[in-house]
């Protein structure tokens, strides 16, 4: 009688360890780093700079005083909840790219309510000019939503050319409505008292506007991770035909994710205002939206990692005008080096995709 023969069991490949994924997922951004600031570098060198001393100039100037940490937080702020108004609806395939314009007739309303109605006490006062920041920043991205939803109007488009017209806004608000002439620039009188956010410690001091972009930034964190709403929105994103099949309206999803979007750059605006402005004015939106598809698109979309994402720009472009004072690098060279950081990232997942497209 012949000896049983023993069978080998089938063992599948052991799953990667945290650790191993967490190497896996930073790699890429660390090389992109480094080869942004090489590159950046050598043209810094070439136009006859010293690379060394602009670099320790960026990213000493937001730590080696009070008054750089204050401007590194409060630029935080807006350029957090921008770029999580892009990622929300960039969830579902849709791109916000109106975040300007939410944000300026966001700021526009929040500084209308201050004015109009300055003498009401902070306590009903306050919550109103953020709200008003929140439904206009609705409003105007409900525009360009509705006419996805109904009509199919690209939102590229339309959240482009509406932020146009939201110049128009601001410059009627700055230069008819509630024009302050004294002012020097074209903008808004100043908002009443109970409009103003108090400020955290001593001075300079950052606006309690923080707190509120941070429980804002932690919520849509859990909302889109944790909850079933989250579930839908990645599903809608990921596979609409199966998401449809299985019962998830992805239009409405979509034009959900825009209008929320919106109300995050409302809100961006009426913290402008409250915080840091004191009123509204023209040029107030600087290159924020900019930076905020920046972020959203470095982050990978994520809204872990974009409040992550965020800090790390505002540390750049708070260092990016004291580098020019100190060393004379034009400041503009911070934001090629933004644009390095997501070409070599994106390039990273180009050679990745390559890579695993031969190895199958």
């Amino acid at each position: 009688m012949s000896a049983p023969v023993l069978i080998e069991p089938d063992t599948a490949p052991a799953a990667p360890s945290r650790t191993v994924r967490l190497v896996r997922n930073l790699l890429p951004y660390i090389l992109a780093l480094v080869l942004a600031f090489v590159v950046a570098g050598i043209v810094i060198a070439v136009l006859g700079y010293d690379p060394v001393e602009a670099f320790r100039t960026i990213f000493s100037t937001s730590f080696r005083t009070g008054f750089g940490f204050t401007e590194t937080l409060t630029k935080w702020v807006p350029l957090t909840l921008l770029a999580l108004g892009f990622t929300i609806p960039l969830a579902v395939g849709k791109f916000n790219i109106g975040g300007e314009g939410q944000l300026i007739v966001g700021a526009t309303a929040a500084a209308g309510v201050g004015i109009v109605y300055a003498d009401l006490p902070a306590v009903v006062l306050m919550p109103l000019v953020l709200l008003a920041g929140v439904l206009a920043g609705v409003v105007w991205a409900g525009i360009a939503a509705f006419l996805m939803g109904r009509f199919g109007v690209n939102e590229i488009l339309s959240t482009v050319l509406l932020n146009f017209v939201s110049f128009q806004v601001l410059d009627y608000a700055a230069t008819e409505l509630w024009s302050d002439p004294a002012a020097g620039v074209a903008a808004t009188r100043g908002v009443g008292e109970g409009a103003e956010l108090p400020t955290l410690g001593g001075p300079p001091g950052v606006h309690a506007g923080i707190l509120l972009a941070g429980v804002v930034a932690l919520a849509t964190i859990v909302v889109t991770r944790r909850t079933a709403a989250g579930f839908e929105l990645r599903a809608a994103g990921t596979n609409p035909r199966a998401a449809a099949i299985n019962g998830i309206r992805v239009e409405r999803v979509a034009v959900i994710a825009l209008i929320v979007g919106g109300a995050l750059g409302g809100l961006a605006g009426a913290l402008e205002v409250a915080g840091v402005h004191g009123r509204a004015i023209e040029g107030m939106q600087s290159n924020f939206l900019l930076l905020g598809i920046i972020i959203g698109l470095i982050a990978r979309g994520s809204a872990l990692w974009v409040p992550v994402v965020a800090f790390g720009i505002a540390i750049l472009e708070v260092g990016a005008s004291s580098m020019q004072r100190t060393v004379g690098v034009p400041a503009e060279m911070v934001l090629i080096i933004e644009a390095l950081i997501l070409i070599f990232l994106l390039l990273s997942d180009v050679i990745a995709g390559r890579l695993a497209r031969r190895v199958a």
